[in-house]
């Protein structure tokens, strides 16, 4: 078909920011790039495109308020750009928009958060999820987890939602641990690893106290790192571990570059992810990928996206997340096997399963708007 402009919404896209969002999108943009589409990233002044993707048009809209952006000043540039088709990475995008779009629907936790009832905002929110995903024309989902919460609670028809896996970086592959990344991060192997942000949903206080359940011998080996941009809620983590006694066995060292952040997974002796909720579970996979034995959490998602490759806990279960990690940290077959499983379980997200499908739902939205 002919090339066609295909706009972007990259706000998530920050210098030094890290998220499963800006994974996604960059992974896309790389797609778009080889698929010879004339793409536009659309972002506001805190907008910057990482290297790889940074000859692409940068198009940066004011004012940086949410819904004038999304609403008045996004449509506008779309009319007056002659875009073919608009990519929303969030579960929203322009209502009246001069062409059609498509939105990604990672989870439903800005609604369906767990443990917080706030009736008044939920069914606000609720209400206009359901109407950017009515004006869209279609619905990208990460995983089939997504798709049956987005038809339950938003009401969708199944068939405007596709289901599309988050897109696995080439960069994330077996390797030899980096020395200059261990003295970047300050961290000494061998080390268990969880990557994310230290929101409650992330669970992360239940895995410090699973990992203070370890047999002294293992916490006097093994260090805990905890990797993520620090928040008010990792000021209240470093309380509990100084509480429990293990400042001096778990390591903060911030966030992580994209560029070290492979050689961190496979530095790792095993990777943890105990999240209560994921709409796909990107860190879990990069791990697997990169060959390092995962235990994480039974819930959302997750079991959909490691299958067997992972040893599965209830993450509610403080003495079931340590049973895991002990178990794989002193069973060397166990370690081997989940570490060729994997391999071959990561490598069943190829870019045809993954930025490939996007690739043929965008060029076919095109194709039925022409």
């Amino acid at each position: 078909m002919n090339t066609i402009r295909v706009g972007f919404d990259g706000r998530e896209l920050q210098p030094g920011v890290r998220t499963g969002i800006g994974r996604y999108l960059r992974e896309v943009l790389r797609a778009g790039e080889r698929a010879g589409w004339d793409c536009i990233v659309y972002g506001d002044r805190s907008t910057a495109l990482p290297a790889d993707i940074a000859a692409l048009p940068l198009k940066r809209l004011r004012p940086r308020l949410s819904q004038w952006w999304d609403q008045i000043s996004l449509p506008r540039s779309l009319a007056r750009d002659r875009v073919s088709v608009f990519l929303s990475p969030y579960y929203k995008g322009p209502i009246r928009a001069a062409c059609p779009t498509v939105i990604t629907i990672h989870d439903l936790l800005f609604i369906e958060y767990p443990g917080r009832r706030r009736p008044v905002y939920d069914w606000v929110m609720t209400r206009l999820a359901c109407l950017y995903a009515d004006t869209a024309h279609a619905i990208i989902a990460d995983s089939e987890y997504s798709k049956r919460a987005i038809v339950t609670r938003l009401g969708m028809a199944a068939d405007k939602i596709t289901v599309i896996p988050v897109a696995l970086g080439s960069e994330f592959r077996p390797m030899t641990p980096s020395d200059t990344v261990s003295a970047t991060y300050e961290l000494r192997a061998p080390y268990i690893l969880t990557v994310g942000n230290f929101l409650p949903h992330k669970n992360m206080p239940r895995l410090v106290e699973a990992y203070s359940r370890l047999p002294a011998t293992l916490r006097g080996r093994y260090r805990l790192v905890l990797a993520g941009r620090p928040n008010d809620h990792a000021s209240a983590l470093a309380r509990t571990i100084e509480t429990l006694g293990l400042s001096n066995r778990v390591s903060f060292p911030g966030p992580i570059a994209d560029e070290d952040l492979p050689a961190l997974y496979a530095g790792a002796s095993l990777f943890v992810f105990p999240s209560l909720e994921e709409g796909f579970g990107l860190p879990a996979l990069e791990a697997l990928a990169c060959g390092t034995p995962v235990a994480a959490s039974n819930r959302a998602s997750i079991p959909e996206v490691v299958d067997t490759a992972a040893m599965l806990f209830d993450p509610e279960d403080v003495g079931a997340m340590t049973v895991a990690m002990e178990q794989i940290l002193t069973d060397h077959d166990l370690r081997e096997r989940l570490r060729r499983d994997g391999l071959a379980q990561a490598q069943r997200f190829t870019a045809e399963r993954t930025t490939g499908q996007v690739i043929r739902l965008i060029e076919r939205v095109a194709a039925e708007a022409a």
